[in-house]
């Protein structure tokens, strides 16, 4: 079976009410995680609170652009654009990957 054929037997067995409010719900907890992450200050790398705020951050969908410039288990470099970053990352004994455009 096929993706097209299982969300056709889905939305045959599933009222169409169930998938509005389900749709609303979880517009909702996009959302509002969303928001939390705009304001939230991440915590630190040895906090209780990291993994809460990483499922908060994933269910925001805060990643590549939209994330935060201080990451927990990330160091953000400041580089003019001018400049290379894999050297400054160099210089400061980090992989190239580690640091953020």
């Amino acid at each position: 079976m096929d993706i097209d054929s299982l969300l056709s037997v889905a939305l045959k067995i599933i009222p169409s009410s169930y998938l509005a409010t389900a749709t609303a719900i979880i517009s909702f907890i996009i959302a509002a995680c969303a928001l939390a992450v705009r304001f939230w200050k991440p915590p630190a790398k040895n906090s209780r609170w990291l993994g809460f705020y990483r499922i908060v951050s994933a269910l925001a969908q805060a990643r590549g652009w939209n994330a935060n410039a201080y990451q927990p288990d990330r160091k953000a470099i400041m580089v003019p654009s001018s400049q290379d970053r894999s050297e400054v990352a160099e210089n400061l004994g980090l992989k190239i990957d580690e640091t953020r455009p």
